[in-house]
């Protein structure tokens, strides 16, 4: 015979161990109730069902999870199916608990022959496992135990988002179990996980960017978005959790290196700690890109879902077209234009944002940012206020050291006298043009009473006062080009009613 008999019976007890696991589901088959109408309750499906969700909340990270919640689970999955009370649910699910976690206290088994080793051997295992006891409530919680865990494995791949949680888990087992070699080995899986994550969330990103044309695909991001920064969180929480472990591990350890072995084993937990502080900075990082995703990456698609929506829409041929072409009702016609009979109204603008730098955009290139501006806040009126009023003092002391004894200067005259002295910079700033625009837009003026009539000119004003009882300023016919890039028209300040007090 080509066969090998050893490489048939070859794991034979670990093969037996693993199918035992399904001992306890197909127990809950041979059981026999019945709802209320007289049908027969699926107990097998509900017993499955219910190491699904035990595990989800493992998952999730909800520690408060027992008969009632089970019952719960229960009546919201199946209201329809069967025809039970709540008393009714609270003892299917008791007896489903009990049926993986015996109330006798002893741990689930099977005797079976081991062709391997031709004894008679027995494989104990435990399927749930009490996590912890609220007092105030008189409730017992559970948690899925390490073979439970290998049935629900053994019953689907789980590849893809939950790999990372479920290494995670199996890691807290093995290092509980002491199995530090092993322990290694999950935690270089894990770091496989991470960087398959950090692709997943690199090719999102750029989908958002390229693929979002409609409030409806942005809807879908959102949520996929959402569902992986959650994820990440409870991932990133499970992390801290597992170096505390660690951490507390170490510090028993290092009592006990006196011993060959537990120096071996304190080797390998500083290892460990290590490897698994390099994979949480890398999860860490994801972290961190999960959140700038969301605020920036969904946040560019929505302005440019908005922006598309303008550029598509074409009034002539949306509107218009279809008001004159299409003979419509007198009422469909109203509410075809109303939304655009009137524009919205913003409340506050400030006359200031006329003197504020523009923003230059040439074909093809455009800087800054292209939002739409925003009103300034009050203090951000005050401080511009306050900075015009400065400038515009300093051009007026620069008008009155020209005069020289005069009651009338030019402008022209003035940006001469300018260019002679030390102050030549003055030409090149704006608020200096402006003061002229504004002296001859307010002209005439009187000196006295001007305050909180002409704000911006408040501190030149002052100057003047005790001096001169008005001014005005006229245009002169002739053009100043100051420097390449500023122009304006001659204009002259005559000063009245000048006192002995200059």
């Amino acid at each position: 015979m080509d066969i090998s008999i050893k490489n048939v019976t070859e794991n034979y007890g670990d093969r037996m161990q693993r199918l035992a696991l399904f001992d306890t589901l197909y127990g809950l088959e041979r059981k026999t109730g019945r709802d209320n109408n007289g049908n027969p309750i699926d107990y097998f499906g509900l017993g499955l069902l219910a190491l699904i969700f035990f595990f989800e909340n493992m998952l999730i990270r909800n520690r408060k999870a027992g008969v009632v919640e089970l019952a719960q689970f229960f009546m919201e999955l199946a209201q329809e199916e069967m025809e039970l009370n709540r008393s009714d649910y609270l003892k299917l699910s008791r007896e489903i608990i009990q049926s993986f976690r015996p109330p006798s206290g002893k741990r689930n088994h099977r005797i079976f022959y081991n062709w391997e080793t031709g004894k008679e051997e027995i494989v104990q295992y435990s399927i749930l496992r009490a996590s912890h006891f609220d007092a105030e409530t008189n409730s017992q919680y559970y948690e899925l135990d390490e073979q439970g865990l290998e049935l629900v494995f053994a019953t689907k791949e789980y590849f893809s988002e939950f790999q990372l949680s479920i290494n995670q888990l199996i890691l807290r087992k093995q290092l509980e179990k002491g199995e530090f070699v092993g322990a290694l080995r999950q935690i270089d899986e894990m770091r496989m996980d991470v960087r398959s994550l950090q692709d997943k969330i690199s090719r999102i990103k750029h989908e958002i960017q390229r693929n979002i044309i409609s409030d409806k695909t942005y809807q879908r991001y959102e949520l996929i978005v959402d569902d992986i920064h959650s994820r990440l969180s409870r991932e990133n929480e499970e992390f801290e959790e597992l170096k505390s472990f660690i951490r507390q591990t170490r510090a028993r350890l290092e009592h006990e290196t006196h011993e060959e072995k537990m120096r071996k084993a304190y080797v390998l937990i500083l290892k460990i700690d290590k490897e698994l502080g390099e994979v949480h900075y890398q999860h860490r990082a994801l972290l961190s890109q999960s959140i700038d995703m969301k605020t920036t990456a969904l946040n560019a698609a929505q302005e440019s879902l908005y922006y598309m929506g303008i550029d598509s829409f074409n009034f002539r041929e949306q509107i218009v077209n279809k008001l004159l072409s299409t003979p419509l009702p007198l009422e469909s016609s109203k509410k075809l234009v109303k939304p655009f009979l009137s524009l919205e109204k913003g409340e506050l603008w400030s006359p200031l944002s006329v003197f504020s730098r523009q923003r230059i955009e040439r074909k093809g290139l455009e800087e800054g940012d292209s939002a739409f501006a925003k009103p300034m806040e009050d203090w951000e009126v005050e401080e511009d206020i306050r900075i015009w009023q400065k400038n515009f003092e300093t051009v007026m002391e620069r008008v009155l050291r020209s005069v020289e004894g005069r009651n009338s200067i030019t402008l022209k005259e003035l940006i001469n006298s300018i260019r002679e002295g030390d102050d030549e910079k003055m030409l090149d700033y704006r608020f200096f043009y402006d003061f002229w625009l504004l002296l001859h837009h307010k002209s005439p003026m009187e000196i006295e009473g001007q305050e909180n009539q002409n704000l911006l000119l408040n501190d030149a004003m002052a100057l003047l006062e005790g001096k001169y009882e008005g001014l005005y300023v006229v245009e002169i016919p002739e053009k100043l080009r100051p420097n390449d890039r500023y122009s304006i028209k001659n204009m002259k300040l005559v000063l009245e009613g000048k006192t002995d007090a200059v």
